[in-house]
């Protein structure tokens, strides 16, 4: 692959891209580079795995010593465990890249973001966010991108983008922002006492740093030829699909009103639902109907579309005649109950108050027993 590199700058501070230099047998590759921080994500990607009903979405974040220029010191002079911060830093980058893969997607993918280089300057996190996009987009994985990520902090009252650890323990704000073409997908903050009008505007400032990266893989990607992969859903069959909503639409209904039935209650007479009125029906079907054909190549099939109908059966009960399945209104809430002194040491932040039954969002706070606020507060 030819070697490129790209440039960004914000506010003096460059972010440089760098593919085709390292892990080429990969899907995707890329460097990001901040100051002397360099993060390299790569991204792969598998046939998925038979009969999984879910997205096997790996996300790894790897810290380690080297790039800080140390070796672990002790015998075996290995890494530890993850810190904490690399866990969370996993979560910071699978948080806004998750939903922007198709909801069809069954393949496996692994997102590997491992930091060469720390200048204990700038932070890699948010970088891996970014690399993480940009070597998805690179693997021509079915994505809705591209994504980005800054940081956004509050010195004074300026806000800047990515700034340094110093920079974020002297300001008042540490905001993440992570955002597509579309908009904003994810935040994630942290700050002093600020007022919310300061909180959108910190969210607008870095959403526009969001979209200048953006640009900048659009760009990327054009020169590499690479054309962004939404990718087509499997088809559905709609003969299937059908045969399941004229036997058991009315029935689902009938279950979905039952306002006095538990979710235990409910999800077994919908199983009684659909091993009646479907599976049963399809077994009566001759051997070589399309219908039986399908349900015998893939038998999760029916598991699937039965629970896509009993789903949007319910939600168009709760829009179009305002009513929960445990009978609610929109406007009501659940009732609820707290118990008092439930657990004899625990602290004062895990004390319940009076047992009770709330009918409206707000309860009375019900005063503590003096004994226990004498010894809270001596």
């Amino acid at each position: 692959m030819v070697e490129i590199d790209k440039s960004i700058s914000f506010d003096g501070r460059d972010i440089r891209l760098k593919v085709g230099l390292l892990a080429p047998q990969s899907g995707g590759s890329v460097m990001i580079q901040s100051g002397d921080t360099a993060v390299l994500v790569t991204a792969t990607r598998a046939p998925g795995r038979e009969g999984i009903d879910f997205l096997p979405l790996v996300v790894d974040y790897e810290e380690r010593l080297y790039a800080a220029g140390r070796i672990p010191g002790g015998f075996l002079r290995r890494e530890g465990r993850p810190p904490e911060k690399v866990i969370l830093t996993s979560r910071l980058i699978d948080r806004p890249l998750r939903p922007l893969f198709p909801s069809w997607l069954r393949d496996d993918i692994q997102i590997v973001a491992t930091t060469l280089s720390m200048d204990e300057q700038v932070p890699p996190d948010v970088l891996a966010v970014t690399g993480a996009s940009i070597a998805v987009l690179q693997g021509s994985i079915p994505f809705y991108g591209p994504m980005a990520a800054v940081r956004v902090g509050l010195l004074g009252d300026d806000f800047m983008i990515n700034p340094t650890y110093k920079e974020i323990e002297n300001g008042d704000l540490d905001l993440v922002v992570a955002g597509s073409p579309q908009g904003v997908i994810m935040v994630e903050a942290g700050a002093n006492q600020l007022p919310e009008q300061d909180i959108i505007e910190a969210i607008d400032f870095g959403y526009e740093a969001v979209q200048d990266l953006i640009k900048a893989q659009h760009d990327l990607l054009e020169e590499l030829g690479i054309a962004i992969v939404i990718g087509e859903p499997p088809a559905v069959d709609s003969n299937l699909e059908e045969f399941i909503r004229v036997r058991a639409t009315d029935k689902i209904k009938g279950v979905l009103s039952q306002f006095d039935l538990d979710k235990n209650g409910r999800d077994v007479a919908l199983d009684e639902i659909k091993d009646s009125a479907v599976k049963a029906e399809i077994t009566q079907l001759k051997e070589d109907d399309p219908i039986r054909v399908a349900v015998n190549e893939n038998s999760a099939l029916v598991d699937k579309l039965f629970k896509s109908l009993t789903k949007k059966l319910m939600r168009t009960q709760i829009v179009e005649e305002g009513v929960r399945v445990d009978g609610r209104k929109l406007d009501q809430v659940r009732p609820g109950q707290a118990v008092a002194d439930a657990v004899k040491a625990s602290h004062a932040s895990a004390e319940g108050f009076a047992a009770q039954e709330l009918d409206v969002w707000e309860a009375e706070l019900i005063p503590r027993v003096d004994s226990f606020l004498d010894w809270y507060f001596d």
